[in-house]
């Protein structure tokens, strides 16, 4: 499995931070390399996520997603992967990558990664005990 450089991922400013919305993408000719036979592998790719202060310009998501055209990798790496690298990028409040393999010796693959923000730690205010 080679790790080759993809096309940078651009980014754009979240026009409505302050509310939870989700936001889904659907790229349904995604294309890699099976690592063990070199054949093709096909699948819909689907990236949902909620945004805090970045979204995902889709050009360039369409570009990035590309360059695994020609990568010899396994079905859960490069599920792993693209949710390891948007999240990296856009520091979203969740996101959730799914990819559905086109069936290949009789067998349909299902790969969903996902991604929860942790919760910021509420400071704690107790007032001192009054003696």
């Amino acid at each position: 499995m080679s790790k080759k450089k993809h096309p940078a991922l651009e980014t754009f400013a979240n026009p409505k931070p302050g509310r939870d919305y989700n936001i889904r993408h659907v790229a349904p000719e995604f294309t890699s390399l099976c690592p063990v036979t070199g054949q093709p592998d096909f699948a819909d790719v689907t990236i949902e996520y909620v945004p805090d202060r970045l979204c995902v310009e889709l050009k360039s998501l369409k570009l990035y997603l590309q360059a695994f055209r020609n990568q010899g990798i396994f079905y859960e790496a490069v599920t792993n992967r693209i949710l390891d690298e948007l999240v990296a990028v856009l520091k979203p409040r969740s996101m959730r990558v799914e990819t559905s393999w086109t069936p290949r010796g009789g067998m349909h693959s299902v790969i969903t990664a996902e991604y929860e923000k942790p919760a910021r730690k509420k400071p704690n205010h107790r007032s001192a005990s009054r003696a």
